[in-house]
């Protein structure tokens, strides 16, 4: 079945402007067009549109799908290099995880800083919160 860049950008869930970005990019290969211009997909390109959003889901760069898209071109297995980029991937949420941790710490600090100056001026105690929040544990 053939379809229109609408269609398929629709049957894949992309927008357009996603696929004429992919096609700039190289990720998704040149494709046939009719007589006056439109361009023809196939349920092949619209599996590929689904990889590449599915990617994009996961957090890949568009360097780093077009990474694997060559491998699978190749017939290279890519398995190896997906694992090394979720790795990465997963070592920078755990990352990100921790700071967060760190930054609701330093919020409840503040927070608890807050009840117990409510009996001191305003200016101070706001002064003192942000002072406690700011400073590293």
């Amino acid at each position: 079945m053939v379809m229109t860049v609408s269609a398929a950008a629709q049957a894949a869930g992309v927008s357009i402007k996603a696929i004429r970005l992919w096609e700039a990019k190289g990720l998704v290969p040149p494709v046939p067009r009719t007589e006056a211009g439109y361009r023809l997909f196939t349920e092949d390109d619209v599996e590929l549109l689904r990889f590449i959003r599915h990617a994009k889901l996961l957090n890949f760069s568009l360097d780093e799908i077009r990474e694997i898209l060559d491998m699978r071109r190749g017939y290279c297995a890519p398995c190896g290099r997906v694992a090394a980029i979720l790795d990465a991937h997963i070592a920078k949420v755990d990352h990100a995880i921790m700071e967060l941790h760190r930054r609701r710490r330093w919020l409840a600090d503040a927070l608890a800083t807050a009840h117990e100056c409510n009996h001191q001026s305003e200016d101070r105690v706001v002064g003192q919160i942000i002072k406690k929040a700011a400073a590293p544990n």
